[in-house]
Order: C-alpha cells, then sequence, then structure tokens
C-alpha cells in the first residue's frame, strides 16, 4: 500500500393509513437477505409498500407535501419525511424507517442535506433494552474517509455482515443492547453520503459544524432523545474528530445557556469515548519504536536491530516536525510533518507483511485474499450496501455507489495536514466542567498504539493529571467469564465510578476492539455509560 492510502480505518440506512410523526411509513425491503427478510414478509409490510407506492403515485421528484403536521417529499422515488429547522436555514433532514439489520427495534435512515449540494448519510437503532431511557451514542468511524458502516457492520452493530456480502447475522454483543446509537457518515463524499458537485470537506472543525446541526435537528425531530446522556465514541482517525466535535457542542452549550433559546437543545454531553484514535500525534508518533521494538508482539526480532536503531533515529525529525505544526496551525507546517512522518516511520514497517491494525496477523493485500485494507469483510459490506433493495430501505439513491472508503477525501484531509494537529489540546476545558473522557487501545494495533495512547492520557492537562499520573494499572476482569481482558488506569470518581479521565489496554485485540473481542468492548461500554468501575 503506497504511503499516500494508508487509512486509519475503521480506519481503519388509502395512502395515508399510517400513523401520525411518520411512524408506520416504512421503505419496505426486498431480498435483503434471511435474517431481515424474515420479519418482514408479512401482510402488513406488504400493505406498507403498497401504500409508499400510492402515495407517491402521481408526485413530482422534489415536491414536498403535509400530512398530519409533518412534512414529507419525494426524492429520487423515494418517500422521506422531511425535517427543517428556523436556526439552520441551509440543513434538512430527510428521513425513512428502514426494518433491516435488526427488525426488532425502532429504525431512522435518511441524509442531512447541508445547503443543497451536501448530504450526509445517518443510520439510528433504538436501543433493545429502553429507548426511552438508555444514552444515546454518536459513533464516528476514522480514515479519514471510511463510513461508520464498518463499525455498524463489522464491530458493534446490531448485525454483523457474512456470507460474503449476502446476508447479515445478529450481532447479541452489539452496543445497542443498552444504548441508542447513531451511525453516520461523514464528512461528505464517504460511504452513502455524498455531494453534488464533487464539494469535499477537509478538516475537522469544518466537519463538526454539519455534524452539530445534524444532532440539533436529529434532536428536534426526535425529542426523547435529548433528555438521555450524549456519548460521541469514535474510532482511529475520530480521535482527531471527536475532540474537535465534542468542543463544537460544548461551545454551543455554553452559547445556549448564555442566550437561550428554546428552539434549540442542550445536547447533553456526557462523555467522549476515543478508541484506538489518533489524538496527540507527537505524543503517539514518539512511541511507534517503542512499540514495534518491545511491545507485547514485537515486529523486529531484536529491540537493539538496525531496524529498530534507524526508527529509532527518524522520531526526532518526525516530532519536531509535528511541534512545528502544534506551534503555527497551518497546512504549510502540518503538511511536511505528516509526509515525514508516515513514509519514514511506517513506511517500513509496512513492507513486513504485517497487518498493521493487528500485528498478530499477516496481510495479503490480493483483492481475492485480504483486500487493500487487511479485512476482506470490507468488500463485503460493499456488497451488501450496494444491493439495491437494501438502499432503497434506507433511503438511497440506488445510483449512488458505496465505498468502505474514500481515497479523495483521505487525501483532502492530509492535504490540509489535519491530522498532525493536537486534537488532545481541545479536551481539558470539557474534561474539567464534568465531560468524561475515555481512551481504549488494543495492544495489538500498530497504527494507533496502545502505549502512545496511554502516555498522551498521561500528559493530558487536566484537573486529573496528579491523580492520573499516580495511579497504578489495575485487572479489569471480564463481568460474565471473569477472565482478565485488559487492565485500567483512572482518575476521578474516587474507585466508586467508570472515571473522569480513563483508559483501557485491552489484550489480544487489534485496530478495532469490538470485531476482535466484542464481549470485552460490550462490558467496557455498558460500565462506561453507566459509570461505574471497569476494573475489578
Amino acid at each position: 500500500m503506497k504511503p499516500s492510502s494508508w487509512l486509519l480505518i475503521s480506519l481503519p440506512l388509502a395512502a395515508y393509513a399510517a400513523p401520525p410523526a411518520f411512524d408506520g411509513i416504512s421503505q419496505t425491503p426486498l431480498g435483503m437477505g434471511k435474517f431481515a427478510a424474515d420479519h418482514l414478509r408479512d401482510s402488513a409490510s406488504e400493505w406498507l409498500d403498497d401504500a409508499k407506492k400510492t402515495i407517491l403515485k402521481g408526485k413530482k421528484n422534489m415536491e414536498k407535501w403535509y400530512h398530519q403536521g409533518r412534512e414529507y417529499i419525494k426524492q429520487d422515488n423515494l418517500l422521506y419525511e422531511f425535517v427543517t429547522h428556523p436556526s439552520f436555514q441551509h440543513y434538512s433532514l430527510r428521513v425513512t424507517e428502514p426494518k433491516l439489520c435488526d427488525p426488532t427495534v425502532k429504525q431512522y435512515s435518511g441524509y442531512l442535506d447541508v445547503a443543497e449540494d451536501k448530504h450526509l448519510f445517518f443510520w439510528f437503532f433504538e436501543s433493545r433494552n429502553a429507548p426511552a431511557t438508555d444514552p444515546l451514542i454518536l459513533w464516528l468511524n476514522g480514515g479519514p474517509g471510511c463510513s461508520s458502516s464498518t463499525g455498524l457492520l463489522f464491530e458493534l452493530g446490531p448485525c454483523s455482515i457474512s456470507d460474503e456480502g449476502r446476508n447479515v447475522t445478529g450481532n447479541p454483543h452489539s452496543w445497542t443492547n443498552n444504548a441508542n446509537v447513531i451511525f453516520l457518515d461523514q464528512p461528505v463524499n464517504v460511504g452513502y453520503s455524498y455531494a453534488d458537485d464533487g464539494t469535499t470537506v477537509s478538516t475537522s472543525p469544518a466537519a463538526g459544524v454539519d455534524v452539530y446541526a445534524f444532532l440539533e435537528l436529529f434532536l428536534n425531530r426526535f425529542p426523547k432523545y435529548a433528555k438521555a446522556p450524549f456519548h460521541i465514541a469514535a474510532e482511529s482517525y475520530g480521535g482527531t474528530y471527536a475532540p474537535n466535535f465534542a468542543s463544537i457542542i460544548y461551545k454551543a452549550n455554553n452559547e445556549l445557556k448564555a442566550a437561550p433559546n428554546p428552539k434549540l437543545k442542550h445536547i447533553n454531553l456526557a462523555s467522549v469515548v476515543l478508541a484506538n484514535g489518533l489524538t496527540d500525534p507527537y505524543v503517539q508518533m514518539g512511541s511507534v519504536a517503542d512499540y514495534v521494538c518491545d511491545g507485547p508482539y514485537p515486529v523486529y526480532d531484536d529491540p537493539e536491530g538496525p531496524q529498530c536503531a534507524a526508527l529509532r533515529s527518524k522520531i526526532p525529525t518526525c516530532q519536531r516536525l509535528i511541534k512545528a505544526c502544534y506551534n503555527f496551525n497551518s497546512r504549510f507546517t502540518c503538511v511536511p510533518a505528516v509526509a515525514y512522518c508516515n513514509s519514514q516511520l511506517f513506511g517500513p514497517l509496512m513492507q513486513t507483511g504485517l497487518n498493521p491494525y493487528d500485528v498478530r496477523r499477516k496481510c495479503d493485500r490480493s483483492e481475492d485474499k485480504d483486500g487493500q485494507l487487511c479485512y476482506k469483510q470490507m468488500g463485503w459490506i460493499e456488497t451488501w450496501m450496494n444491493e439495491p433493495s437494501n438502499k432503497a430501505a434506507l433511503g438511497v439513491n440506488p445510483d449512488k455507489q458505496f465505498a468502505s472508503c474514500n481515497m479523495e477525501v483521505n487525501q483532502a484531509f492530509t492535504m490540509n495536514g489535519d491530522g498532525m494537529h493536537n486534537s488532545a489540546a481541545l479536551l481539558p476545558e470539557l474534561v474539567d466542567d464534568g465531560v468524561r473522557l475515555l481512551v481504549y487501545a488494543g495492544n495489538a494495533d500498530m497504527m494507533c498504539n496502545y502505549l502512545g495512547n496511554e502516555r498522551w492520557v498521561e500528559g493530558l492537562e487536566s484537573q486529573f493529571i496528579d491523580e492520573f499520573a499516580r495511579s497504578k494499572p489495575l485487572p479489569w476482569i471480564l463481568s460474565q467469564t471473569g477472565g482478565v481482558v485488559g487492565e485500567v488506569r483512572s482518575a476521578g470518581g474516587g474507585g466508586r465510578t467508570a472515571g473522569n479521565v480513563t483508559f483501557v489496554n485491552i489484550h489480544a485485540a487489534g485496530h478495532m476492539v469490538p470485531y476482535d473481542q466484542p464481549e470485552a468492548a460490550l462490558d467496557l461500554i455498558n460500565r462506561w455509560i453507566k459509570d461505574i468501575p471497569i476494573a475489578g
């Protein structure tokens, strides 16, 4: 894989007989696989599909109309509820109700439309347990440029891709067991998201503006979720996204306190969860040689050998360039840092033939083997998401082609040096005001290794810095099996809570922890959102 194409993957959905508030006007999918299909081949679903066709018959494309207090729109021969907000005049939502993946829960999917030329896809699942009181999680994948459908169908969603993309199976370890979860494809041109004129977004702060608008529109349309604690959880490059997005939400909340507006929702930002993320590049790039030479899964046999010596010799220059990026905060200083650190530190490591996201495994990047991202399931996801009936069910134009990752988006962020900024610097203000921080990392991941993640957390200049520095790693024992699955360091809460600043090293897991350790990942998120101790 060329350096320019590296991804933090995770990297790396009787015409008016339906009740009010859109509850029952569904886009009924066809041919989506047995797991979902068995729940849909009944007379009610058949009738709803006929009702949808009847509603749309005679309507013009982009035509809008009202019914029972709600506005609807026909677009690309699909039916949506149309949602607007007076405070966000350049934004609107198109919403439908699919029954894919987990037909036992309420779902919403569709698009945030931005100024009529950018369109961000989302797919929401209610909690399987108590949706009225369970928390709300926004899940973001990284890349930059990778779809959150990776997290949905490969990691923590209510169903998992199977049968080479011809089917999905139920996931008993889904985070939707005890949380309402939104999966959002952002920025524009990622996954099902698209721009009419090819426009893209190339910085995390710019992407965050759209994410905040989406949350306001979504929570105003579905206010029962607005009362719940809200958690941003992001993986990989999401370690850069999430602090930026959380900071924007935090500042908007403060502005709302100073100048109340009943039409806006205070978003109950409870925590930021960073999963194998890239957050403080200076510290994390400085840990690369330590991890690959002395870590639990050493890449090189001899920690004092020529490969390790060469790698260590490159780190001072890499860190000097990153420091310039931190100091001057411009693409002219940040892009050279990206170019040098990626090529000089990760270039040699990519030649080892190992899976950089899980160094316990080899990676054959042939299309008929592991694929460019070292996981053949990424191709399976594309197969399933490009099935026309699944697209129609999710409110996606069948002409749109889904790709797990978009290299043009990746390149746009790279050429702005976005990933070399110190996103960790945005967090102390939030942490000191009660927003909790969880950072976890699988110890087999080379791209965003656990050593670097633990080190930047230890150096985070919040009110908990001294307490965290004094903390000792404690064993994390899985609730159900009693096995030790990792180590936990935490500050705040006096041992009675999950902590205010918490780091978890997860054993025998790579870049995508919910894939490698699904039971442990569910145990972790359940304890975190319930704010009960993780250690022990």
